[in-house]
């Protein structure tokens, strides 16, 4: 299909049907990134040179999602509203979520004094969401110092995303509905 056709198409269909696609996509790629956290093998117990290595490779996953992240906010601001993909920014936010749980996981695996009640991956998960979320309902928390800088920086990305997200989403909104308001009736 010509360029030309599929601007006139959605046109005519008010971008509905690609928006349902994107929507199908981001939810896949989102799930995706999920089942990849369940899948990635981390142990406890680990000393040395391996707890050293984990170490690394989890710091520098976490620096790669933040500055992907924040690409990804820089690109959102400088957009054009109706060129603006919350899409991308919430598999953005999927992806920090996933690689903050890994790295509190790695944490509490490394010395289970770091977290209280971090047993298990859905336990790591389920703290880096309300981290974000800012519910903390304190049932698993950071005890232990490394955890607690953890945490700050995860906090951090909350604040930003949470309201680059809220800032987005009521630009693109607030857009949508002046077109809809000015449109011929």
């Amino acid at each position: 299909m010509s360029e030309i056709a599929r601007e006139a198409t959605s046109q005519r269909t008010g971008g509905r049907g690609r928006g349902r696609a994107e929507v199908w996509q981001t939810a896949l790629i989102c799930l995706l990134i999920v089942a990849l956290y369940y899948l990635v093998p981390v142990e406890p117990g680990v000393a040395g040179l391996h707890l050293a290595v984990r170490a690394v490779v989890t710091s520098v996953g976490v620096v790669l999602v933040a500055a992907l992240v924040l690409r990804q906010i820089r690109r959102q601001i400088a957009a054009d509203v109706t060129d603006v993909r919350l899409a991308r920014l919430a598999m953005a936010v999927v992806g920090g979520v996933v690689t903050f749980a890994l790295a509190d996981l790695v944490i509490s695996f490394s010395d289970p004094d770091q977290f209280v009640n971090m047993t298990t991956k859905t336990d790591a998960l389920y703290f880096a969401i309300a981290t974000l979320t800012t519910v903390g309902y304190g049932d698993v928390h950071a005890q232990g110092q490394l955890a607690r800088a953890a945490v700050c920086v995860q906090m951090v990305f909350s604040v930003g995303v949470l309201a680059t997200g809220a800032s987005l989403f009521v630009r693109r909104w607030t857009e949508q509905v002046g077109r809809r308001r000015d449109a011929p009736r």
